[in-house]
């Protein structure tokens, strides 16, 4: 059974810094890039950070540049995404995303709220 499992979201205060883990099991880690889209209520979700299987990291947005660095440990099955100096504007719910380098086959986790509030 595939599973992508978001935590270390929660409450934290501007200027924290935060790591949200995507740990993974059920299918080949390895051979997915791993992706971090971010949701506002009431809109679709938006692209945070990508790394390939493996593990570049292609151009990010530009709000994410400087302050989001998306990561992978291949042996851990686990991707990760920090934030630093977190702002108001941060919070949303941060999903995980699976696709495979080559036949596209797609797995989403189920998100977890960060909420950047003093």
């Amino acid at each position: 059974q595939v599973q992508l499992v978001e935590s270390g979201g929660g409450l934290v205060q501007p200027g924290e810094s935060l790591r949200l883990s995507c740990t993974t099991s059920g299918f080949t880690f390895s051979t997915y890039g791993m992706s971090w889209y971010r949701q506002f209520p009431g809109q679709e979700r938006e692209l945070v950070a990508f790394i390939t299987s493996n593990s570049d990291r292609i151009p990010i947005p530009d709000f994410a540049q400087g302050r989001f660095t998306i990561s992978r440990d291949n042996d851990k099955k686990t991707a990760y995404l920090d934030v630093n100096s977190v702002k108001p504007e941060d919070t949303a719910k941060y999903f995980c995303k699976a696709v495979h380098r080559y036949d596209g086959t797609t797995y989403w986790g189920q998100g977890t709220q960060v909420t950047v509030s003093s």
